[in-house]
C-alpha cells in the first residue's frame, strides 16, 4: 500500500528545471518534498498537496523526501502533447512521451535506418555514480568535440530530473545527450528499450561512444541475483548483439565494509561470470601491492579471463583528481572519491578503454 498524506506547501527551497524542492507541513511537521511538475503540475505556497510519504518514513537513503502526487485545485491537462508511448504504464501516474521511433518524432527517419553500431564502444555500468568517471575517461581520450551519450535505464530512479549529476556533467562538457529508456523518462530522447536507445544514440545523436547505467539509487536484496544492477549483463549482451564493442565498468571498492563488496563486488562477479553471454572488455585500474593481488585472485576464482578480455589501466590517478575538482559533491554509498578512490578509478578505467576503442576506429585506414 502507498502511504498517502496531505500536506501544505510552505515555500519552494530549490529548483532545477521542472523539479521543485519544497518545504511542506505534514502531520504537523515541516518536512522536505519534491515536486516533478511534469507529473503533478506546479505548486505554490499555501497549496494543499497529496504526498507519497513512504520512502522518508522508511529512511531510504535515496528517497529522503516526500513526493508530490497531486496539487489540489490545480488540475489541468499537463499530459498534452505529441507521442503515443506510455511510460509507468497501467499505473495512476502513466504519462505519454514521444518515442524516438514514432512517425511524429524528428528522430524517426534516423532510427529507422539503423543497421548496427558498427563497432561503437558502449560502457555498461551498474550505478549512476559511475557515469561521471566513465565520461571523463572517454572525453580524455577522444576530446571534448566527441559526442557521448548517456542511456539511462529504469533500474534506479525513473525521472531523469532527480539526478544532480546529469546537469553537472552537461555543465562540465562531459555529456552531449541523454536517452531514457524502459520506464525511465525525461531524457533528451525517449526510447522503449535498450536496443531502441542504442539505435538512437548511434543514428539520432551521432554518438562516438556511449554509457548505459541506471539513474540514482539501486535496489537489492543481498542475494546473488536480487539486485537491479544485474541488468548490466543484459546491456552488454545487447551491445554485442547490435554490433557494438561492449565494455564493462566494474564495481570495485576497498572501503565498503561489506565482505561481499570487497575488491570486485559480488554484483560485478555475478554479472560478468554468469549473466553476460558475450565476450566483453573488462577494464580495471592498475593498483599495487595487496589490492592488486586481491582482485587478481578474484578474477582467477571466477574464471573471468577465460570469458572476457581484461586490461589494467595505468592512467586513472590524474583523472581521479580532475573528477574530484569537477564534482565536489560526488559520492557512492555516501563515500567520496578520497574515501573510496578505487571505485571511481574503475569507472574512469572503463571510459579510457572505450575511448581507446573509438580512437582506433577513427585512425586512417580503419572503417
Amino acid at each position: 500500500m502507498i502511504r498517502w498524506r496531505y500536506g501544505e506547501v510552505v515555500r519552494e527551497t530549490g529548483r532545477r528545471g521542472n523539479l521543485a524542492r519544497l518545504e511542506v507541513i505534514v502531520d504537523g511537521r515541516a518536512e522536505a518534498a519534491v515536486n516533478m511538475e511534469k507529473l503533478a503540475g506546479p505548486a505554490a505556497p499555501g497549496d494543499k498537496v497529496l504526498l507519497n510519504t513512504g520512502a522518508l518514513r522508511l529512511g531510504l537513503g535515496s528517497g529522503g523526501y516526500h513526493l508530490v502526487a497531486h496539487v489540489l485545485g490545480r488540475e489541468s491537462d499537463f499530459g498534452a502533447g505529441p507521442g503515443h508511448l506510455m511510460k509507468l504504464r497501467y499505473t495512476p501516474f502513466q504519462l505519454r512521451v514521444l518515442a524516438v521511433g514514432e512517425d511524429a518524432s524528428p528522430c524517426g527517419p534516423a532510427v529507422r535506418r539503423f543497421s548496427g553500431l558498427g563497432g561503437m564502444p558502449v560502457v555498461a555500468a551498474e550505478l549512476h555514480s559511475m557515469v561521471p568517471g566513465v565520461l571523463a575517461g572517454m572525453k580524455d581520450v577522444l576530446g571534448r568535440r566527441a559526442k557521448i551519450a548517456y542511456l539511462m535505464s529504469d533500474g534506479g530512479a525513473l525521472p531523469l530530473e532527480i539526478s544532480d549529476l546529469v546537469p553537472a556533467m552537461r555543465a562540465a562538457g562531459l555529456l552531449d545527450a541523454c536517452i531514457t529508456f524502459g520506464h525511465a523518462f525525461g531524457g533528451d530522447l525517449e526510447a522503449l528499450n535498450v536496443y531502441d536507445a542504442l539505435a538512437a544514440a548511434r543514428e539520432a545523436v551521432g554518438a562516438t561512444a556511449a554509457v548505459i547505467a541506471m539513474g540514482p539509487g539501486v535496489a537489492g536484496t543481498g542475494t546473488s541475483y536480487g539486485f537491479t544492477g544485474i541488468e548490466q549483463g543484459e546491456h552488454l549482451n545487447a551491445v554485442r548483439a547490435l554490433g557494438g564493442s561492449p565494455v564493462a565498468a566494474m564495481r570495485l571498492s576497498f572501503a565498503d565494509s561489506r565482505t561481499r563488496h570487497r575488491g570486485i563486488s559480488h554484483h560485478s562477479l555475478t554479472v560478468l561470470g554468469r549473466v553476460t553471454l558475450v565476450r566483453a572488455l573488462i577494464a580495471l585500474p592498475e593498483l599495487t601491492g595487496g589490492k592488486m593481488a586481491f582482485i587478481q585472485g578474484q578474477i582467477a576464482r571466477y574464471g573471468l579471463s577465460a570469458r572476457h578480455e581484461i586490461v589494467f589501466e595505468p592512467r586513472t590517478v590524474p583523472l581521479l583528481q580532475n573528477l574530484k575538482d569537477r564534482f565536489p559533491g560526488l559520492k557512492t554509498m555516501g563515500r567520496t572519491p578520497e574515501e573510496d578512490p578505487e571505485y571511481f578509478q574503475a569507472a574512469i578505467a572503463a571510459g579510457l578503454a572505450a575511448g581507446d576503442i573509438a580512437r582506433r576506429q577513427r585512425e586512417p585506414g580503419r572503417r
